[in-house]
């Protein structure tokens, strides 16, 4: 099965050609701000990462993480704003993004005089990669190109009978294409971790997922925190454990083996069901899967929720047809005519599955229309 996006140097294929503004610190953020502002067409993110001190492996992780970001197939040109004092070499970080092949420019404040300067600097660049990305054309790829991430927020007692497993029948499908899925939010495992190990395609991938569980949970106690305790939101929403929820959560991955575990914004090395070990900070893990090559976001939700990606296309779908009824702006699918009795599992699946070729192809997401984009790292503690 085909769709048409645009395919790149490194032989990956977006499904949106952004230019893209990366500030390679906290410091740098306002300079950068104003550089996408002046470009039409451009996206930028703000962030607080990337000055002082930080632990070894959170300073990798950043690292990492911005690189990969930057690399995302859905980023045409990147422009990378640095201060010139930061732990986050804006000069590494533009390094790390050009060896996918594209155009990539890194702007230094302290270095080229002042934030004036800086932002005639990054304009004048920016026109020019603009240029040469609206020239670039759309081309026939393999729906196996394609990396789906799946996420959930704001769950509720619906979410894992009707929005989670229509998302599994999603990614079943794209993955039935040769495609790859990505089921993130390890402390949303916590409970049924047994169940994914099961699924697991060798013993070593099983440890792996155990060992990520096992992980999160002793981290939590390092930080006084109750594993058993859900988010207000859950709660209201009918949840009453974090057992319950993670069983609910794991619906998202379908019925496909577990081929990887992938740390933190590590890209995937095989097709298939993938799991990344992320948090369950929504934000935190979408820039995870995103810098890990994730072209297409899929969320579920039942409260609602707004969050979009800078770079990737966010699908929300509504496990409730009430949340649906008064977030319109913000959802693009409304699985809760499963609960209403109107449509099967399978069914809103397959519309799911639509969707997504629908927006490797071009259609805007609701996040997108509302210009919305969300970015933060996780920064582990050691």
């Amino acid at each position: 099965m085909i769709f048409n996006g645009f395919k790149r140097p490194d032989q990956s294929v977006g499904v949106r050609n952004h230019l893209l503004v990366l500030p390679s610190v906290v410091c740098a953020n306002d300079t950068a701000r104003l550089i996408g502002q002046q470009l039409q067409g451009a996206v930028y993110v703000t962030h607080e990462h990337g000055c002082g001190a930080h632990y070894h492996s959170s300073s990798d992780q950043i690292r990492r993480t911005m690189i990969g970001y930057g690399s995302n197939p859905n980023v045409g040109a990147c422009i990378v704003v640095g201060l010139g004092c930061e732990t986050m070499d804006a000069e590494e970080i533009a390094a790390g993004i050009a060896k996918t092949g594209k155009p990539v420019a890194a702007i230094v404040i302290q270095k080229v005089g002042g934030t004036i300067k800086a932002v005639s600097q990054g304009v004048q660049t920016g026109q020019k990669m603009l240029a040469e990305l609206s020239a670039q054309k759309r081309q026939e790829c393999d729906l196996s190109e394609l990396i789906f991430a799946l996420e959930c927020g704001g769950s509720d007692s619906n979410s894992g009978i009707s929005a989670n497993p229509a998302l599994g029948v999603a990614s079943d499908l794209l993955i039935g294409e040769g495609g790859s899925s990505i089921l993130s939010e390890t402390s949303e495992i916590v409970g049924a971790e047994h169940l994914m190990a099961k699924r697991a395609v060798n013993k070593e991938v099983a440890d792996q997922i155990l060992e990520i569980v096992h992980r999160a949970e002793q981290e939590g106690v390092k930080q006084g925190l109750d594993m058993s305790n859900l988010a207000p939101g859950n709660r209201e929403g009918g949840l009453s454990t974090v057992e319950e929820k993670s069983l609910g959560n794991i619906h998202k991955g379908g019925t496909s083996p577990v081929q990887e575990v992938l740390e933190y914004a590590f890209k995937p090395s095989r097709k298939g069901l993938i799991i990344m070990d992320t948090p369950g900070y929504d934000v935190e893990s979408i820039t995870a899967m995103v810098a890990g090559g994730a072209q297409v976001i899929a969320f579920t939700t039942g409260r609602g929720t707004p969050v979009g990606c800078p770079v990737a296309p966010v699908i929300k779908i509504c496990s409730n047809s009430d949340t649906y009824g008064k977030m319109q702006d913000n959802i693009d699918i409304n699985a809760g005519v499963i609960i209403d009795g109107l449509s099967t599992v399978q069914e809103v699946g397959q519309q799911i599955f639509q969707e997504l070729v629908d927006v490797s192809n071009g259609k805007l997401t609701k996040a997108e229309q509302l210009g919305f984009g969300d970015f933060s790292i996780y920064r582990p503690l050691t």
